[in-house]
């Protein structure tokens, strides 16, 4: 008797296992738009079918829908602790605001009510905006409860490079990070690839077919219409195309995609996913499923039927090539509006933390505006953390030191210029004014051999502004650290 077709499996570094086909359930939350909830048995009968395939792991998010409750019976069906069970995995995404402890607690605390299990198998974090340091008091806190063990792993989701970076080097533990990665989004294929490859980190790609637009349906069609598109996860990816160049060019990108996909006798998404799965950063891609409307899991299973030869990648090359590459690192389309998600659109986040500290002005000085980030030296050393006079901005030196006057990064000159850029970016946006507005940095280093790091760090938030710098090596600064920025802007 011939066995059934299986898909690969995979051993990520921490030692989790996965099959490298995730089922993702962000689609419930379309699903349930209407406002009437899917019936939590049946979603359950439909996970069951796909673990029975060998897709024995599921995706989602705290704001999914039902889909953590789903889960939640579909686990229930099983001892605890039986060998058999499959493995969730979910998201914490807590609107911006302080995260303490009872915070902290209290998200991870629902999950697992919701879910029905004593220990999370992995929890993958999400931040809006980096200029809130409160993601690192988040990821301690989840590291204290992983080591009282409500979490097996911790990931994190859509971090770009450097914020990734910071919480590594800062000595958090991370083993996953879930972004969008496909033939038509290629923005973790270089930095964000490297970074994880070198600090046993994998990757969970999602997006790997844009929303269904990588295949046969869309292949010779026309654009669609206005209102054509209605799911939130197709609307979001058709943003994607237009940024990389237009219909035409992805009608280019699936015609290569087709002609790979004839040779093997498979289909253009099983190329699509395929393509992804070779990448060496990727442990496993995130495919959506419509639970009880319609399943794939024969031609998902396809997907690890057949390889790609080198005459497959350099025409998929030569397609993806004469694209224009997706702006920015990963993760920065949930950090600027619009921010339509495949679960709905999110931006009431953004507009909560457009300004981080609240200006007052000082006693006498109506022309001038000031912010202090609460740092106990402001007070102390009589400034503030910035100042607007007129349609000036100025910005203090500014170090890498925490809300609890704890130093980040303490070892990576990297780190601590990623904390306080965000910092400073987010002390002018309190004054009315964005990094746009920058006109002259000033970045003093302790360590001649860091200016590298420290001027690519600074390149990654001002390369299209190029303000005036100056970047000076002096013989130490105080708390010992090894980074210190400060900032002038002039808005119109």
């Amino acid at each position: 008797m011939v066995e059934p077709m299986q898909p690969e499996r995979s051993k990520l570094p921490c030692g989790l296992e996965i099959p490298r086909m995730v089922m993702g359930l962000w689609q419930v939350a379309d699903m349930e738009r209407g406002g009437r909830p899917l019936d939590p048995d049946a979603g359950a009968d439909a996970l069951a079918d796909y673990a029975q395939a060998g897709f024995d792991a599921f995706d989602m998010a705290d704001h999914y829908g039902s889909a953590e409750l789903i889960a939640g019976r579909l686990l229930g069906r099983f001892g605890e602790g039986a060998s058999e069970r499959p493995k969730v995995f979910t998201k914490w995404v807590p609107g911006p605001g302080a995260m303490t402890p009872d915070v902290v607690r209290a998200g991870v605390g629902q999950r697992l009510e919701r879910l029905g299990v004593d220990c999370l198998d992995l929890l993958q974090f999400h931040w809006w905006q980096f200029g809130h340091p409160g993601y690192i008091d988040a990821m301690a806190e989840l590291e204290r409860l992983q080591r009282e063990g409500s979490i097996a792993h911790l990931g994190v989701t859509n971090f770009d490079t450097r914020h990734l970076r910071l919480l590594v080097r800062h000595g958090l533990p991370v083993v996953t990070n879930q972004v969008s990665f496909s033939v038509l989004d290629r923005r973790a294929a270089a930095g964000m690839s490297a970074f994880c490859m070198e600090n046993d980190i994998r990757l969970l790609a999602y997006g790997t077919l844009c929303g269904g637009l990588l295949s046969e349906r869309w292949l010779g069609r026309a654009a669609p219409a206005q209102g054509e598109v209605t799911d939130w996860s197709k609307m979001k990816y058709l943003r994607f195309v237009k940024a990389a160049g237009g219909w035409e060019a992805l009608q280019g990108l699936l015609s290569a995609l087709d002609r790979v996909a004839r040779r093997h006798g498979v289909s253009i998404p099983n190329v699509a996913v395929r393509w992804v799965l070779d990448q060496p950063a990727v442990a496993a891609v995130i495919v959506g499923a419509r639970l009880g409307e319609r399943e794939h899991r024969k031609d998902n299973l396809a997907v690890f039927e057949f390889s790609l030869d080198g005459e497959d990648r350099e025409r998929i090359a030569a397609a993806a090539g004469g694209m224009r590459a997706i702006p920015g690192d990963c993760g920065d389309e949930y950090r600027r509006p619009p921010l339509l998600t495949a679960s709905g659109d999110l931006s009431h986040h953004l507009a909560s933390t457009s300004r981080l500290y609240t200006p007052d002005r000082p006693p006498g000085r109506e022309d001038r505006r000031r912010i202090d980030s609460g740092s106990v030296w402001e007070e102390i050393g009589g400034y503030s953390r910035a100042l607007r006079i007129g349609n000036r901005i100025v910005v203090s030196g500014t170090t890498a030191t925490h809300t609890d006057g704890s130093s980040i990064c303490p070892e990576d000159a990297a780190g601590q210029a990623t904390y306080i850029l965000d910092k400073i970016s987010a002390s002018i946006a309190s004054l009315g004014g964005s990094l746009e507005d920058v006109v002259r940095t000033r970045v003093y280093i302790t360590d001649e051999r860091d200016w590298e790091a420290v001027a690519s760090v600074h390149g990654q938030y001002f390369g299209d502004i190029r303000p005036a710098n100056s970047l000076v090596v002096v013989s130490g600064l105080v708390g010992g650290f090894l980074v210190e920025i400060e900032a002038e802007a002039l808005l119109p």
